[in-house]
């Protein structure tokens, strides 16, 4: 797209389905690499991804090619295909229906990589439940507690 120039900076925020923790440490560099190469294939550049054994966050700049849902909607669908592809988990691995996608300033990209880097220091204080309303709370957005992420089962 000729004379087409944007900066879009998104944070994602998406959930393994039921929030259950089956990203391990063995594989996960794995997945972001594979994640990243996706984005770059789509001219998307990814600042900062981690997350823990049940979520993901990502913050891209997004290339106006491509749609926010679909970039989305891809990212899901090829990671969970590479996954079961490669048996990193017992049965069928699947992403929570939905995500979080919050936007920031330039300025404020540095803390948000910082956030994302140190996912694990996070989350020895708040849930990733907690976290995620967070998010929607301060990005002012109106949700329904039912349709916040399906609880794990037990």
């Amino acid at each position: 797209m000729a004379n087409t120039y944007t900066q879009l900076y998104i944070h994602l925020v998406f959930a393994v389905k039921y929030r259950m923790g089956l990203i391990t440490d063995k594989w996960k560099q794995q997945l972001y690499e594979y994640i990243v190469a996706l984005a770059k294939n789509r001219k998307h550049r990814i600042y900062a991804i981690n997350g823990m054994s049940d979520h993901i966050h990502i913050l891209v700049s997004m290339s106006p090619a491509q749609s926010l849902s679909d970039f989305v909607q891809e990212i899901k669908r090829a990671s969970s295909m590479w996954i079961n592809d490669n048996r990193f988990v017992p049965g069928k691995f699947e992403w929570q229906e939905g995500y979080g996608a919050f936007s920031y300033g330039q300025s404020q990209i540095g803390v948000v990589v910082n956030y994302i880097k140190n996912q694990e220091e996070h989350h020895k204080k708040h849930t990733f439940k907690d976290e995620y309303k967070a998010f929607l709370k301060a990005f002012n957005i109106s949700f329904d507690e039912h349709y916040i992420f399906n609880d794990p089962i037990d």
